[in-house]
């Protein structure tokens, strides 16, 4: 059981820098635009730009 309990504190260490390590690269402006898919959702990668045609009805 002392054998398990040490391999799972050290998966949980290396998970915990693996998330450091992760958040990280994230933030670093120049490399999160092609690790994060949430940006081409967004559009803003795009410079196109369509016309909306706004109504009111009174």
């Amino acid at each position: 059981m002392k054998r398990f309990e040490s391999i799972l504190v050290k998966l949980v260490i290396i998970q915990f820098i693996f998330l450091i390590v992760a958040q990280f690269v994230m933030m670093n402006g120049q490399v999160s635009p092609y690790l994060s898919k949430v940006i081409q959702y967004e559009g803003v990668t795009k410079d196109t730009y369509t016309k909306i045609v706004e109504t009111f009805n009174q």
